[in-house]
């Protein structure tokens, strides 16, 4: 935990822009459905017009973090060509057409003296988000809040510095010429990881603070801030192939699990195989995973495997249990039976998406019983732990906590609820 104090002139800016999200966020709890959809399609347009200036500034960007060696994972997090904005974009839209949780009524009754009570959704108020090289989450941040009827204030990493503020400049000129409040949207762009740390210890002025990003960035704001904290963890994610296990569904799964993108959350980073599995199985999962260039981190049954189908392998270490490699690397043990599998995933789970694939109905369940994550599945990529893939439109982030939200969040996890009571004239 840092001891250093935080400048007071960084502490008076980023409280002067929470006071003025304070302000548009009750502007923005009066607008409609309508109202707010109509400015989400708008917003969609604006960044579809924006397109050649924001990939121009994540041109710099990109150059920047090149120089700077950033790894092929977080360049590839950062990159935003055109095809990627107007997806950015189409998810504004997306946003859109979803219901709207604000107003919704959660529960309700009304008491034997006729007083009428309801418990109803509200919007948080001003939420905070601290993210590093995701572009995409500072719009994903701003649709989401605005649609729940949120002000936002983002901290994105400064590896994506130029993009951000290419966004964020188009989306407040949007609210603007829509006659909105542009401080719906804002954008801390002066005092480094100091406005971060202003950003959340902003108790009373920001209801809540989400962190994306890496285990360190997600530790920090977890510890040291004093405004709630919706906490998203890493993943390392597990697939257990059991004996039971269909081998090309086995191989489909482990290797889109692995390999469709290797730089996100829902990567899988283990593999675990039933020993009774692993002869039928496992020969063409090393082939797969060595023509996609994985290297496998195995014990001694899966490293021999992995040399025979010309794999890279490397001996598993204690650490690379807990990895989440982020890359073309998986860690991978061949297990006793279900029980084991088990005991393992649950000694190193982060708590994000564990699989199993299996014919084994009763496996299945004791599976999805037995794991602690805040998604299992049964027979499918754990690539599908995604808020779009779920329905909900775009996510505001992937929660590992079990307060509150879990899982992918989207509109609904982004308000709370107020009571409220209607009478009249009963007294106590």
């Amino acid at each position: 935990m840092s001891t250093t104090p935080i400048p007071e002139d960084v502490v008076e800016h980023v409280h002067d822009i929470a006071r003025r999200a304070r302000v548009a966020a009750r502007q923005l709890a009066l607008l409609t459905r309508s109202q707010k959809d109509a400015a989400l399609v708008g917003l969609a347009d604006a960044i579809d017009a924006a397109t050649e200036q924001v990939v121009a500034a994540n041109a710099e960007d990109l150059r920047r973090g090149q120089d700077k060696g950033l790894p092929s994972n977080l360049l590839d997090r950062l990159t935003l060509d055109a095809d990627r904005v107007h997806a950015v974009a189409d998810a504004l839209r997306d946003v859109a057409s979803l219901p709207d949780p604000v107003g919704e009524v959660v529960r309700g009754s009304t008491l034997a003296n006729g007083l009428q009570i309801r418990q109803v959704r509200v919007p948080m108020g001003v939420v905070g988000m601290i993210y590093e090289a995701r572009p995409n989450v500072t719009v994903d941040a701003a649709g989401l809040g605005l649609k729940s009827g949120n002000a936002v204030i983002l901290r994105g990493g400064s590896a994506a510095a130029s993009t951000n503020a290419a966004l964020v400049g188009a989306l407040r000129a949007e609210l603007e010429r829509q006659g909105l409040n542009p401080d719906a949207i804002n954008l801390l762009t002066e005092g480094g990881h100091d406005a971060g740390r202003a950003l959340m210890t902003a108790r009373g002025l920001v209801d809540l603070v989400i962190p994306r990003g890496g285990a360190g960035l997600i530790r920090t704001v977890v510890t040291e801030s004093t405004v709630p904290v919706i906490e998203t963890g890493v993943g390392n994610c597990h697939v257990y192939v059991d004996a039971g296990a269909e081998t090309e569904m086995a191989v489909e799964i482990v290797t889109n699990s692995k390999t469709h993108r290797t730089s996100v959350c829902n990567a899988a980073e283990s593999l675990l195989v039933h020993r009774d599995a692993a002869e039928r199985v496992l020969p063409q999962i090393m082939a797969r995973l060595a023509q996609a260039g994985v290297t496998v981190h195995g014990d001694e049954e899966m490293s021999r495997y992995a040399a025979a189908a010309g794999a890279e392998h490397v001996a598993i270490t204690d650490e690379d249990d807990d990895t989440e490699f982020l890359s073309l690397d998986i860690s991978a043990r061949v297990v006793d039976d279900l029980d084991a599998a088990i005991e393992h995933v649950q000694e190193h789970t982060s708590g994000h998406t564990e699989a199993i694939v299996t014919s084994d109905r009763v496996a299945a369940r004791r599976f999805t019983t037995e794991v602690d994550a805040a998604a299992v599945l049964v027979n499918a990529s754990t690539r599908f732990t995604d808020g779009g893939e779920f329905g909900f439109g775009a996510e505001i982030g992937i929660s590992t906590q079990k307060l509150h939200a879990r899982g992918p969040m989207a509109l609904p996890e982004l308000t709370t609820t107020k009571w409220v009571l209607e009478g009249d004239g009963q007294i106590r």
